[in-house]
């Protein structure tokens, strides 16, 4: 099938991924930074590779990306410190899309968020540097030559999955985590989903319909 790599490969909508990605038959990598969660990956299906993007140049990406036919990123600091979540969310991910340029992985799949770019959050608000990393990342993704898709699941809420969503609903409601993983799975061998950024909602619509 497919030598896929994602990045963040520790998260919970990763580790689904990991597991929907393997069972249909491809090759996949997540890159961790902690090597203690790499017994999870591995129980995902997937092969642990253990670095810290938040250190790595752009050649060091790269050199991890060769090989791959995509890239998810599926990273995040996690909010709280602003410093780490632009080092994260916006400087490490900017490096990963030109590490795959580099790299020549072309296709590349941004995990984002539903209100993503969003320049209206006020500063001193705590979700202003999230907000403002993403937005710097997914813009720039937009501007690069890759094939790039970014996905903008709404409220991230852990029920068990429906395996239907809402694709472009007029406001952000909630979605499980599993189908955020499921949309990625599907998203990434779909030449539909190319430069294309799509905000969903859980929903009715089975999801390989509504990715068209």
């Amino acid at each position: 099938m497919a030598r896929i790599v994602i990045i963040g490969g520790h998260g919970k909508i990763a580790l689904q991924l990991e597991r929907l990605l393997a069972d249909r038959g491809n090759e996949v990598d997540a890159i961790i930074r902690n090597p203690d969660h790499a017994g999870d990956v591995t129980a995902a299906g997937a092969r642990p590779v253990v670095a810290d993007i938040e250190r790595l140049d752009v050649d060091d990406l790269a050199e991890i990306l060769h090989g791959h036919d995509a890239v998810v990123w599926s990273a995040g600091a996690g909010g709280g410190d602003p410093a780490r979540t632009y080092a994260v969310d916006r400087d490490a991910a900017i490096r990963s899309m030109a590490a795959a340029e580099s790299a020549g992985v072309m296709r590349y799949v941004m995990v984002s968020y539903f209100g993503s770019p969003d320049h209206t959050v006020p500063e001193g608000n705590s979700f202003r540097a999230y907000a403002e990393a993403k937005a710097a990342a997914d813009e720039h993704l937009a501007g690069t030559a890759l094939d790039w898709t970014i996905l903008g699941p709404s409220t991230l809420t852990d029920g068990e999955g429906t395996g239907a969503i809402d694709v472009g609903p007029p406001s952000s409601g909630t979605v499980d985590r599993a189908d955020v993983a499921a949309v990625a799975a599907e998203a990434v061998h779909r030449d539909s989903t190319v430069r294309r950024t799509i905000r969903f909602n859980g929903g009715g619509t089975p999801i390989a319909e509504a990715l068209g």
